[in-house]
């Protein structure tokens, strides 16, 4: 791998250091172990993760405990009904220069940062939300005319509440495509809540190590970009995307019934990119066709609109996504 990229790090490099920044989040994280990996997928794909789950899962301290592992600036937003847009990206302000002028000085909101928590994103306006996806998909923000980058790596986690409609703005479709992947985050079972009292309610919490820093993540993004993918693998994921599309002659007949929406072509990216970061997290230096389905449900969940019929009968994506990958073979006949 070393010879064909001419980076610094090689293959095993990447491995090593993905599995121990792994490691040192389990030390303060219990469970979540596809979570944690999806997580990490995703911003060494340059994206970004929207999660779901009630509050007390431990969402701020995953979060924090990625940054504190990756040795990167941490910052958290809590949004809410009368947040603006300038409380995000920041504002001009006026300063007085040492020779009694009065300026414009552009003062940094909390989005300059390396990892955002944007917590609760369904609680604000959409002119707000709004603000935070345009930062997120140029990676820069543009004040009086002015724009000033983002610092790299920039990676946002949002979470949002599924059980707490009341008083919110749901995310468009439009939007939540700008997100990566979308994780859903499931209650602890009966050994890790033990296992979560235990590391929660002694004198010390858990300590975790710094493990890399922004200069290999940047690296580690690069190495992700250039893993060689076969036509044929590619085709299989293409072709899983042209099958959520209900007007597509490829798409099964519960997709057709149930199904407005099918996925757009940031879907097939993401599957792509995330099929490449998950090839490497193994070990392996190209991707394989079990890699296209280990990503399909999180890259593709938040990508399909349900009709009127599907939300009447209960239909799930994750339903839709699985009857997909059980009619669309591998290599097309």
């Amino acid at each position: 791998m070393k010879e064909e990229t001419n980076l610094k790090l090689t293959l095993e490099d990447f491995t090593i250091i993905t599995h121990n920044i792994q490691e040192e989040i389990n030390k303060v994280i219990v469970g979540y172990q596809e979570i944690i990996t999806y997580v990490l997928i995703a911003l060494l794909c340059g994206g970004h993760v929207l999660l779901e789950g009630v509050p007390g899962l431990g969402k701020t301290l995953m979060v924090k405990t990625l940054s504190e592992v990756l040795d990167l600036k941490f910052s958290r937003i809590q949004f809410t009904p009368d947040l603006m847009p300038a409380d995000i990206t920041g504002t001009n302000i006026i300063i007085t220069d040492e020779k009694e002028r009065k300026l414009f000085k552009f003062q940094e909101g909390p989005i300059f940062t390396n990892i955002l928590l944007a917590d609760e994103i369904n609680r604000a306006t959409p002119k707000t939300q709004s603000a935070l996806l345009e930062a997120m998909q140029e990676g820069n923000v543009t004040s009086s005319g002015k724009v000033y980058p983002l610092p790299k790596p920039f990676f946002v986690l949002a979470t949002q509440n599924p059980i707490e409609m009341e008083g919110t703005y749901p995310l468009p479709e439009a939007q939540m495509d700008r997100f990566f992947f979308k994780l859903e985050l499931d209650y602890p079972n009966r050994d890790e809540l033990l296992e979560i009292i235990d590391r929660t309610t002694n004198i010390e919490m858990p300590k975790v190590k710094k493990v890399t820093n922004d200069v290999i993540i940047e690296e580690l993004k690069k190495m992700v970009r250039i893993v060689p993918i076969s036509h044929v693998v590619k085709d299989y994921a293409i072709r899983i995307v042209l099958a959520t599309q209900p007007e597509s002659e490829l798409a099964p007949q519960i997709v057709k019934k149930y199904v407005r929406y099918g996925s757009s072509p940031r879907g097939a990216q993401a599957i792509i990119l995330g099929a490449k970061a998950l090839a490497l997290w193994e070990g392996r230096s190209n991707v394989s066709f079990k890699d296209i389905r280990k990503v399909i449900v999180p890259a593709l969940r938040h990508r399909i609109i349900l009709s009127f019929e599907g939300e009447a009968e209960g239909i799930t994506v994750e339903k839709i996504l699985k009857e997909i990958l059980e009619e669309i073979p591998e290599i097309e006949r």
